[in-house]
């Protein structure tokens, strides 16, 4: 089996297992002290090569969701904290009535969300998929929606609440090619 292989099917405690029963197997197998003193100094090494991809995985996680801390409200709301550019967010939105803000103007841009959602994560595809037309995201496609209001709040709060950030893209573009299509279904101009 190939370390990449085994790194994506089994977890650091898993491969620490492993690792001992390989070293047992290596030692009863061994026949001299010099033998011994190899197969525990390979051991060791290797166990701290774990210890690091696991941190370094870890890392990344934390990374890739901008997630610091969660609570449930006993109102309905959910409070989230981010960092967001190295400043901590806090968004605070109950999703059975959250909803994007028309200003007096509009700015011009246009909100455009964007996801590839593997199939073992389709629940949290359907419930984006779900949210964003609820709040009234116009579907260009199956997986990209286009809105005309600030949003981003809204969308970060969404995708950490699903645990989707890896797989969601958030985009303010100037113009598309449907941009009179997309001023009549939301009634701007």
């Amino acid at each position: 089996m190939r370390t990449s292989e085994s790194k994506e099917r089994f977890g650091p405690v898993m491969r620490k297992v492993l690792l001992l029963l390989q070293a047992g197997v290596a030692l009863s197998l061994s026949g001299s002290p010099r033998a011994y003193f190899r197969v525990l100094t390979g051991v060791s090494r290797e166990w701290k090569r774990i210890n690091q991809r696991s941190l370094r995985e870890a890392i990344q996680r934390l990374y890739e969701s901008k997630l610091v801390g969660i609570k449930e409200n006993s109102d309905g709301t959910v409070r989230l904290e981010l960092m967001d550019g190295g400043k901590k967010k806090v968004l605070e939105y109950n999703l059975d009535t959250l909803k994007v803000q028309k200003p007096e103007r509009w700015d011009k841009l246009w909100r455009v969300v964007i996801f590839d959602i593997p199939e073992e994560r389709k629940q949290g595809r359907y419930a984006l998929a779900s949210m964003l037309k609820r709040l009234g995201f116009y579907p260009m496609q199956k997986s990209v929606f286009i809105h005309p209001f600030e949003c981003k709040d809204e969308i970060d709060f969404i995708i950490e609440v699903f645990r989707l950030k890896p797989y969601v893209c958030f985009l303010r573009v100037k113009e598309t090619d449907i941009d009179l299509h997309l001023k009549s279904e939301f009634g701007i101009s």
